[in-house]
């Protein structure tokens, strides 16, 4: 379990941070792809750069405990979003990042208590043994 963990936080790690990079470098593109998917995005970029840099941060450091589960269940839904999306306009593989993305996080959610000394309480084995 720890490298399952481990595997699948790193890689929708690196999935938001490249998509942050994306964000910073080809900002115009980014712009219009939105604008394609129906969202006038200009100031949507500069929050989701944002986003995207902190939330991975605070899932790999996971300083706080409730911090780090808010920033799953905002991973979890800007993904969702995300992929519906672009299903919206049927784009399948615009909507493919996302999918993976949703694969890593739900893996990487339902294994931190294997891993990390204080568990979540909303991670599944948790919440069984309740």
């Amino acid at each position: 379990m720890t490298y399952t963990y481990w595997i699948s936080t790193v890689l929708l790690s690196a999935l938001y941070l490249s998509s942050a990079t994306l964000y910073l470098t080809k900002r115009v593109f980014v712009e219009k792809a939105q604008a394609d998917l129906g969202y006038h995005a200009a100031h949507l970029v500069p929050f989701m750069i944002v986003v995207k840099i902190l939330a991975p941060l605070v899932i790999l450091t996971r300083l706080s405990l409730p911090l780090s589960d808010l920033a799953y269940a905002g991973v979890f839904y800007h993904l969702i979003l995300s992929g519906m999306a672009h299903l919206g306009v049927r784009s399948i593989k615009g909507a493919m990042p996302a999918a993976i993305g949703l694969i890593l996080m739900a893996t990487s959610f339902a294994t931190q208590n294997h891993v990390r000394d204080t568990p979540s309480p909303y991670a599944l084995e948790a919440a069984a043994h309740r």
